[in-house]
């Protein structure tokens, strides 16, 4: 298992919130326990074979993934002891997910866990609760307990898109499908798959959807699938500024491009314990069944308790071992990743090795066939930039252990730690998707747009090969010819460089290119 250090520390509140004062003692709230794994070793040599790329090591379903590796019965047990203990309900539990959902009083949680529990309020996010710093696990818990999750309800993650209003449409947006010609997809449109995208808040109209499909004049559209996760549900607000201009540009991206897919829309609370939560659901979904999911939400490493992070960690191992492609977006940023000291940082849950972190470019193409130029994306003063860097959590993986690192001002140097991105794609919103929000045309562009993108690709693909190319980053790495190699601009602290770089990875995707490397014979 590719380790990570992070040690837990103050949590500070997001910038500009107010504390409101101590939680109502008597408010009934629910946290989650997330509990180790049963043959943890061999889920770790499993990850280790696919690291290095070894052909031979066999996935698993997700009926047999919950009969080897999930939680164990005795643990379950020592659980609800521990809740009766101090008069806390278990309302369920699931082994798959490793998970044991609580439900008691405000005075019952800080007395169980040993926590203050307080009041605040962000101008952006409203009111949540939250706490000073992460508490220890209880001595009981100690040794089968990961985490304990919704206790802190801080918000975890920002989208990554970035909107221009309809007035400034202009000749160099692109529709999704004119970026899959441009980038030389292979053809098909992901017959059989469903692709999970992940989103908190915000939410989508139907009709709206179905209307920016047909002015595409697509063979067929996407069926649509809502999942609420954590409270999580649809439910648009009318500001295409806000969360449903995510929830629109993944719809709309992934499902123009991969029509005959089902896209599974998962909802779920900006929290930590919401995006963990909705990411286990979509791994785990035996009703849907994604092959690949899609995220474009994140935050700064900094941000992340250690629990949180394992916690994470653990549900992103299993959709490797599931075989489930996990694309997400680097940050909008720049190098500094939104960190309040100014400090280059990257974002996770992108920086996890077992994801395919999604840089970004600026693209010029002349047509949807003719030649392209790109750059790394960088507004500078406007304030958008590609995400990247160097993980100060995660080591360096074994497919980027041969990697240099080159910095806008000094020589290259090996990696120090896992880099990002692994890949990019168009994000400059001057040159950004022509797609509609809340039933309005306007062009978004960030890297929010790359992770459904490059989902998407994923989807063709597995429906073109009968199979899951799952932890894809092993097989891109050992072919970067299949890429178009991104060699001028920066990101802020990094500059782009032949071959792989931390401002677009290895490159924008070359389509059949990619296709003829990961579907050829075993």
């Amino acid at each position: 298992m590719t380790g990570f250090h992070r040690a837990d520390s103050a949590l500070p509140a997001p910038d500009r919130s107010a504390c409101l004062g101590a939680c109502d003692p008597a408010e009934i709230i629910q946290a989650t326990v997330l509990l180790r794994r049963r043959n943890q070793p061999a889920l770790d040599a499993l990850l280790k074979r696919m690291e290095r790329g070894d052909s031979d090591a066999r996935l698993v379903t997700r009926k047999g993934f919950a009969r080897r590796f999930g939680a164990a019965a005795a643990d379950f047990a020592v659980v609800r002891a521990f809740a009766r203990r101090n008069r806390l309900a278990v309302l369920n539990t699931d082994s798959a997910a490793c998970t044991a959902l609580l439900s008691g009083s405000v005075a019952q949680f800080e007395s169980a866990f040993g926590v203050t529990l307080m009041r605040y309020r962000h101008p952006q996010w409203g009111t949540y609760m939250s706490h000073a710093q992460t508490p220890p696990l209880p001595a009981a818990l100690q040794g089968i307990a990961l985490a304990v999750l919704g206790l802190d309800r801080r918000p975890a993650a920002r989208t990554h898109f970035r909107i221009r209003p309809h007035a400034e449409l202009s000749k160099r947006s692109y529709t999704p499908p004119q970026l899959a010609s441009i980038y030389d997809f292979p053809a098909g449109d992901g017959t059989g798959q469903c692709i999970a995208l992940i989103e908190l808040g915000g939410g989508y109209r139907a009709a709206d959807v179905a209307r920016y499909f047909e002015s595409l004049g697509l063979a067929k559209s996407p069926a649509l699938v809502d999942v609420g996760v954590d409270g999580g549900r649809n439910a648009p607000t009318g500001d295409p500024g806000g969360p449903d201009g995510e929830v629109a540009l993944d719809i709309e991206v992934a499902g123009a491009i991969a029509p005959g897919a089902r896209l599974a829309v998962y909802f779920a609370s900006n929290s930590a314990a919401g995006f963990i939560q909705a990411v286990s659901q979509a791994v785990h979904d035996q009703a849907n069944q994604p092959s690949v999911v899609s995220i474009s939400w994140g935050g700064p490493e900094a941000g992340w308790s250690a629990q949180s992070i394992q916690a994470f960690e653990q549900v992103l191992q299993a959709a490797a071992a599931l075989g489930l492609t996990v694309c997400v977006a680097a940050g909008d940023s720049g190098s500094q990743g939104g960190s309040p000291d100014g400090t280059n940082e990257v974002d996770f849950p992108a920086s996890s090795p077992y994801v395919l972190a999604c840089g970004g470019t600026t693209l010029d193409a002349a047509s949807a066939t003719g030649r392209i130029s790109e750059t790394v994306w960088n507004d500078g003063s406007q304030g958008g930039a590609t995400g990247g860097g160097v993980s100060g959590v995660f080591p360096v993986p074994v497919w980027q252990r041969h990697l240099q690192v080159r910095r806008t001002a000094g020589a290259a140097a090996p990696l120090t730690g896992r880099g990002v991105p692994d890949v990019a794609g168009d994000a400059d919103p001057q040159s950004g998707y022509a797609v509609s929000v809340d039933g309005t045309p306007a062009v978004v562009g960030g890297t929010s747009a790359v992770a459904p993108l490059w989902a998407a690709l994923v989807a063709r693909l597995n429906a073109a090969s009968g199979r899951t190319l799952g932890w894809i980053n092993p097989v891109l790495y050992a072919h970067p010819t299949m890429f178009r190699d991104i060699v001028q601009g920066n990101n802020g602290g990094y500059a782009a460089a032949t071959g792989w770089d931390a401002c677009t990875g290895l490159g924008s995707p070359d389509g059949v290119k990619i296709e003829s490397a990961v579907l050829q014979p075993d």
